[in-house]
């Protein structure tokens, strides 16, 4: 190495504070990259959200009659989350990732957009104006006061239970458990209670390759187990012709069938950046109904992140006595500006990803592993056919193996304590079977006011958690008061 490599090197561990909390630089980047093959999906998925539903005025995303507009959503999709997610390792120094945030992007597109006489342009003005309210929120330091008031077993809890959501996500994607054809029972295990074809074999060696290599302690294990899958399920595909997973092919691949690509690059096209409009929406369905649709996408935005956060904190020992993460401020800000980000990219509110887990389940402590996620999104608008690569059943093994590394904080809860014992058991169940970290956390806060009023002590429930326990209440109800107004 080089004096001058040998400097650079240097200016990087200290801006980051690589050495200080125990990585190194190769670390930071194989985690990066480890975050960003286990969230890659979405350049693929969001589109097929986004791109597939006509407006209320029946246009697709992009002003087109048609569903054509893929590869721009894709591109605009990818180019936010690079952005976003190298924003967040440079301000924040956090080790987290940004991207179109799963759930919103279908709530933007089912429940804003597809609204009579809306427009894309209006739904994405939205969104916007969502962001911009959370970035008040911040800078005011309410959602920061919010957060502070949630007690450190709850916080605790909320890591939990997001390890046991994302190992939910883990083994649904990949069809190892699914919502059974004959519809009996709530899910089943792979196809009428099998786990006999290819694609889950596959998924089974990435989980055990990923296990064993854990076990025996081999740096970079996840990203291994990740490679190692993809080039096994290749030959898969190559030997068997798979194919994809559907109603007639219910043992094919999920996402994206494995081959070889005819090319590597492709050029991106960034035309749906700046499609919107900022209060077109107000309008079209009147001021009341804006504020209700804000108010839907902010609570699941305003939670989220601050339950991901902890979590990855958690996972990273980077939290502090009271379970708060360094540079709080730095990362709700962020988050923040990705929110708004992803309307004016014309991609749905941009949100920080509980996927980063993996990365730091691989040894990423800093903001350089956003900051190589970032990069590595910002490649794919124009690499897009290698990420169409990796399947699911390659890829979320990695967050099976990390959901298991974040349950094992369960043993800081109190369970003799039932006052704050049973609002953690809500918080972690209601995650993975709502499908909702918001509803997991709303559950959560609710039911400890609750439980403290039952008990007498009112007192020590901080202000801010009855304003929180109020919102959620109204978040709980927003379908009957949606339709009271007629929305």
């Amino acid at each position: 190495m080089t004096q001058a490599q040998a400097q650079a090197r240097g200016v990087v561990d200290r801006y980051f504070k690589i050495s200080e909390r125990g990585s190194t630089v190769w670390t930071e980047v194989r985690g990066g990259l480890v975050t960003f093959f286990t969230m890659s999906y979405i350049v693929v998925l969001n589109p097929l959200i986004l791109g597939k539903v006509p407006d209320g005025t029946g246009q697709f995303l992009g002003g087109d009659s048609s569903a054509d507009n893929l590869a721009a959503i894709a591109a605009a999709t990818a180019l936010v989350a690079g952005i976003m997610s190298i924003l967040m390792g440079v301000v924040a120094n956090f080790p987290l990732a940004l991207a179109a945030g799963l759930g919103l992007n279908a709530v933007v597109a089912y429940s804003v957009a597809a609204l009579p006489g809306m427009t894309w342009a209006d739904a994405m003005g939205i969104v916007v104006l969502e962001g911009l309210v959370i970035l008040i929120l911040v800078v005011t330091g309410f959602r920061e006061a919010v957060f502070n008031a949630v007690p450190r077993e709850l916080k605790i809890a909320i890591s939990v239970g997001i390890g046991l959501f994302i190992a939910f996500i883990g083994v649904f994607d990949a069809g190892f458990v699914r919502i059974p054809a004959s519809l009996t029972t709530p899910t089943e295990l792979g196809v009428g209670g099998s786990v006999g074809t290819w694609p889950l074999f596959v998924f089974a060696f990435g989980l055990l390759l990923a296990a064993v290599l854990m076990v025996r302690k081999v740096r970079g294990g996840i990203l291994i187990a990740i490679i190692a899958s993809t080039v096994l399920a290749l030959i898969v595909e190559a030997v068997g012709s798979i194919g994809a997973r559907g109603d007639d092919n219910p043992g094919g691949w999920a996402l994206n069938v494995p081959a070889l690509p005819d090319s590597v690059v492709a050029l991106p096209d960034f035309s749906l950046i700046g499609q919107f409009s900022l209060f077109g929406s107000i309008e079209k369905i009147g001021p009341v109904a804006v504020i209700l649709l804000v108010f839907t996408l902010l609570i699941a935005d305003f939670f989220d992140t601050m339950g991901t956060m902890v979590a990855i904190g958690g996972e990273a020992r980077l939290l502090d006595s009271r379970g708060n993460p360094p540079r709080t401020t730095q990362i709700l800000i962020v988050d923040s500006l990705a929110a708004s980000a992803g309307g004016m990219g014309s991609v749905s509110s941009n949100t920080a990803y509980v996927e980063s887990a993996s990365g730091v389940g691989d040894g990423a402590r800093t903001g350089l592993a956003a900051v190589t996620t970032g990069v590595a999104f910002l490649l794919t608008t124009f690499l897009s056919p290698l990420v169409e690569v990796v399947p699911h059943e390659a890829a979320t093994p990695a967050l099976v193996i990390v959901g298991f590394l974040m349950v094992v904080q369960v043993t800081g809860i109190s369970w003799t304590n039932l006052e704050v014992a049973i609002p953690a058991f809500l918080t972690m169940v209601l995650m993975p079977f709502a499908f909702s970290i918001t509803v997991g956390i709303g559950a959560g806060v609710i039911s400890y006011v609750v439980l403290k009023i039952a008990v007498g002590k009112v007192s020590r429930v901080h202000p801010l958690l009855w304003v929180a326990a109020a919102l959620f209440v109204v978040y709980f109800l927003i379908g009957p008061i949606r339709s009271a107004f007629g929305i």
